[in-house]
């Protein structure tokens, strides 16, 4: 089971993510067409796949994880020992031991994506001073969705347009409040090695990435939508059942 998130977390998230918006001007996001959208949309397997080495890749050094357990990755398609074996190619703290100190071991499917650093202040210093936000719920807690996520990923432009003065060490990317960001582009062509031969345009590894945080952001999206589907054939079924006992009772009064 995922770790539950506070009704006080969530609503921080909510108010972080309008606080930021209303810092400044940016440009709407571009509008894009995803797989899992709609009534009927499932998540692309493949491309979560995909998403997840770009995480591991070109975000993870910078950006946490938190609420992804290592097993989760058995619902973008992985397999159990697929599963393991790059949950052990991380250094879990764990302990303490018998004589009360931590330890480090390899990670197991219970464990969660261990954060790049140990404390704010940390990721503070590694950063210019930005802090680097989880990834988990990213998606839901940007207006715009995988939207934005998608034009912020492609939308850095190499020169701020005339007239606009930069601050010291930001890039210009429209689609970011304030268009100044201070995160340097994330992303490269052929930044990754797709291992089905996909190729790795900046294009490509941003869609592929947000389609796996917006997994990340709402695992259950596939179990949502077949449940409504199935009370509206449920509730227009029984509304037929409701019709028909109508017209039977009231048959002789007609």
């Amino acid at each position: 089971m995922r770790r539950t998130l506070s009704l006080t977390a969530a609503v921080a998230v909510v108010v972080t993510a309008a606080t930021a918006f209303a810092a400044g001007d940016s440009k709407a996001p571009r509008s894009t067409d995803w797989n899992h959208s709609g009534p009927f949309g499932t998540y692309d397997r493949a491309a979560m796949q995909r998403g997840l080495q770009v995480y591991r890749e070109s975000c993870s050094s910078c950006h946490s994880l938190d609420y992804i357990a290592f097993r989760n990755l058995t619902e973008i398609g992985l397999s159990e020992d697929e599963a393991k074996a790059i949950a052990a190619e991380y250094e879990i703290e764990d302990g303490p031991d018998d004589v009360g100190d931590m330890f480090e071991r390899p990670g197991k499917l219970s464990d969660y994506f261990p954060a790049p650093f140990p404390n704010e202040q940390a990721a503070r210093a590694s950063n210019g001073g930005a802090y680097p936000p989880d990834l988990s719920l990213i998606v839901k807690a940007r207006g715009g969705g995988e939207n934005y996520i998608y034009s912020l990923l492609t939308g850095y432009q190499d020169e701020a347009p005339e007239g606009v003065e930069m601050g010291d060490g930001m890039n210009y990317n429209p689609y970011f409040p304030g268009r100044q960001i201070a995160m340097a582009p994330p992303l490269f062509e052929d930044g990754v090695e797709y291992a089905d031969g996909t190729p790795a345009t900046v294009e490509q590894m941003a869609k592929d990435v947000t389609t796996f945080l917006a997994w990340a952001a709402e695992p259950t999206l596939e179990v949502r939508k077949q449940t409504g589907v199935k009370v509206i054939l449920f509730l227009l079924v029984f509304a037929a059942v409701l019709y028909a006992a109508k017209r039977k009772i009231w048959a002789d009064v007609h």
